[in-house]
Formats: structure tokens, sequence, C-alpha cells
């Protein structure tokens, strides 16, 4: 399974992840900047190419940089591993990522300036690298994706194990994540620990979809946006253009009044839920937004750190 294209962020709380990563990247997938197939032999695929170069990647083949990168660098990561620097200007991991997912696992145990330094890259798609009179500018539009546990036992909301930790040391943990860095996040899932049902389905269990059919899925969802002259994936869209294929209106503009005031959301927000919700029409094959696509884009943007 490769992804293709920048697409929605998203992070998931709780460290049950046999399901957890699955339904994360169903979700991935739903983002419409995204395919079940290879990059093609365009831009995009020349642009990782040049960075495995870059990179000193041995195998620097046409056919492996049509693969979008996956990397999932560990908790310990430094600074300059992550973002890039050193004596000789090295990308780090989220250049490493461009065109591709960057999966961070234990998110509130990498260090606060290691994360924060994800805030303008995720805006840009660049990063700006400056050393010692030298400057360099590197691509990191990648995609983040995000793992974390509800405390620091992991078993906070558990059904049937005990969570120990007091309400401040849950707090505390979560609040390592900052705001503007989680106001960049769009899905955000608190999903529970799944059943050995959901982990290994029997013969009675519904069925799950397959890569292909979500493939198809997605497909579907991406024409229709060609079809109304979209080029660029619903996480790309700029308040003018979603003026025009998200709307505000009526029922829409109230739920999306009320919850503005209620969850006291940022201009970034109100227009990350707007994509989402336009994602959301499109997949389920509906050429405008309506209230339920926005209020199923809010209940996919939970806080995480309250």
């Amino acid at each position: 399974m490769v992804l293709k294209h920048h697409v929605h962020n998203f992070a998931i709380q709780h460290k049950y992840l046999a399901l957890t990563f699955i339904l994360c990247v169903v979700w991935a997938l739903s983002a419409l900047g995204v395919y079940l197939f290879e990059l093609g032999m365009g831009d995009e695929a020349m642009e990782v190419l040049r960075v495995r170069s870059v990179s000193g990647a041995r195998d620097t083949s046409v056919e492996l940089s049509r693969q979008p990168p996956f990397r999932a660098p560990h908790h310990t990561v430094s600074y300059a591993g992550l973002v890039g620097g050193g004596s000789n200007l090295a990308p780090g991991e989220i250049t490493l990522a461009h065109r591709g997912v960057l999966f961070l696992d234990e998110l509130p145990e990498f260090r606060r300036e290691v994360l924060e330094a994800l805030r303008q890259p995720l805006e840009s798609g660049t990063i700006l690298i400056s050393r010692a009179g030298r400057q360099v500018e590197l691509p990191a539009a990648f995609q983040l994706v995000a793992a974390m546990n509800p405390c620091p036992c992991g078993y906070r909301g558990h059904p049937r194990v005990a969570c120990p930790c007091p309400a401040s040391a849950v707090q505390r943990y979560r609040r390592r994540i900052s705001p503007p860095l989680l106001d960049r996040v769009e899905l955000r899932l608190e999903v529970p620990a799944p059943s050995l049902e959901e982990l290994a389905p029997g013969d009675g269990s519904p069925p799950t979809p397959s890569a292909r059919e979500l493939g198809l899925a997605v497909g579907r969802a991406r024409t229709r946006q060609e079809e109304r002259g979209q080029r660029t994936p619903n996480a790309g869209l700029d308040s003018a253009r979603l003026d025009e294929v998200a709307p505000l209106r009526g029922a829409e503009r109230d739920l999306m009044a009320r919850a503005a005031e209620h969850r006291a959301l940022s201009a970034r927000a109100v227009q990350s839920l707007r994509r989402v919700a336009r994602t959301l029409a499109d997949l389920q094959g509906c050429d405008e937004i309506d209230a339920s696509h926005l209020a199923e884009a809010l209940a996919l943007r939970g806080s995480l750190v309250a």
C-alpha cells in the first residue's frame, strides 16, 4: 500500500495499534490526495529521486523513486536528524519523507523543540536551514501521521485494565504537544482497544474493505475533483477556492459559528474543517457540503490534549 500527495495530517491516540493504524490509513486514503498506486513519472517522482540522490542513497533507480517514501524515526531523533542540518547540511527525516509519509510513534516522547520544528514545514512544504553563513531550502511536503498513548501508562480508558495515572500526570503528558502544532493536525482520532473479533475476524465477522476497494472509492472521489476543474488535493485548497467548492450557507454556517464559539477555533482550524468536509462530501458523491459533512469533520477533530 503506497500513498500519494500531501493530504490531511492526522494523529491517533491509544497504543493498541493493530487496528488503529489501519483506521488511520483508511482516513489518509480518504483525504483524496492519496492513491494506492505508485507516483507517476512526472515531477513528484523526480523530486523523490533527487532527494534520494542528495541523501546518499545507493539505489537511485527511477522505479524505486516512484514509490512514496515512508519514514518512521525513533522518538530520540535529534533536531538536525529530523529537520536537517549538521556540518554538511544533510537532509533530515522530513525531507527524506518528501512526497510520502512521516510516521511519529510515541508523539509526546519526542523533544519539544524537535516537534515545534514541524510547524513551518507543515504549512509551506519546505524547510530553510541556515548554518554558519550557509543557507539551503529543502523540500518537505510530507504526510504527517502520529500515534500516542492516552496517558503515561497507556491504559487510560481501557475497559478491563485500571489506569494508575493521576489526572495531573495525564494532563502534563498530553500537553507535551503544543496547541499550535496540534492545530495543524486536521484529523485526530481516539481509538479504543480493539476486540479479538476485530483483530482476528472469524467466519461470521462483517467484511472489512480491501485495499483495492478503498483505492476505487478514493479514485471515484478524485474523479469528482477533476470534473470540477480541481487540480489540487482538498488539503491544499486555499480560502478562495474553498469559497467555490465548500461554501458555508444556512445550516452549515450556523453550525460552524457555534463550533467556532464553543471550541475557540482558529482561522486555520475553520479552513481545515471545510477541507475535511469537502473530502467527506466527495467520498459520498455529493456535489455540495452540508451540515452532516461539517458535523463529521468536527467529530474527527478531537482535542487529544484536554
